[in-house]
């Protein structure tokens, strides 16, 4: 069966925002959001976006964090119930613990144009952490941390022009990338105000309190 290249597109207009979801495809004028910014559907267009419930905010919420670092129901749940058991905020320990994830400081570098991209680097064993070879997306980073790419893999015809990829992005300042060596490091765990996201985490905790 031919794969639905759609799909991460349709979930992007369901949210009504940009997901980032296909990589560069996100940044120019063939994103689904800019040519077709209503729901997926036959009557999406003329309908437009109806009045929700408290409820559906909240699952929406919910479906757009666990979209847009791609994790399944379990996973996300698995994740959420540790942020809870974690002290302090649940909604602000959650998105700190999936911007701490391998796959998601891979993309977070610009090492990968999408966190899916990011996840089978990871997975290709492509990545060591502090010398030690990972293939875990799911692996949670620790401050202090030295993220780098193998020497086996740096030859990969995908690794030979990183260094022009990676020119002009924005890493986040918790982070910090030596573009020469091609290594970084996890200088301190995220803050709120590090973490630049438009998704409500205090609706996903009241979506999971119920």
């Amino acid at each position: 069966m031919a794969k639905n290249l759609d799909a991460k597109c349709k979930q992007c207009r369901r949210a009504g925002e940009k997901l980032f979801l296909k990589g560069e495809r996100c940044n120019t004028a063939k994103c689904a959001i800019v040519k077709r910014n209503y729901p997926p559907g036959f009557h999406g267009s003329s309908q437009g976006r109806k009045r929700l419930t408290e409820y559906a905010t909240q699952l929406i919420e919910k479906q757009k964090a666990k979209r847009t670092y791609m994790l399944l129901e379990k996973q996300f749940k698995l994740t959420f119930d540790r942020a809870q058991k974690t002290q302090g905020n649940a909604g602000d320990n959650l998105f700190k613990l999936l911007e701490l994830r391998l796959d998601n400081v891979i993309y977070r570098l610009g090492l990968a144009s999408s966190r899916n991209q990011a996840r089978q680097i990871v997975s290709h064993a492509h990545i060591t952490v502090d010398g030690k070879k990972v293939n875990i997306p799911s692996y949670s980073l620790k401050t202090g941390e030295v993220i780098k790419i193998r020497k086996s893999s740096s030859s990969n015809k995908y690794f030979r022009d990183i260094s022009e990829k990676v020119k002009g992005r924005e890493i986040p300042g918790w982070l910090n990338f030596d573009l020469k060596a091609m290594e970084a490091k996890i200088l301190h765990e995220p803050s709120k105000e590090d973490i630049n996201t438009k998704i409500n985490a205090q609706m996903i905790v009241e979506f999971y309190s119920k």
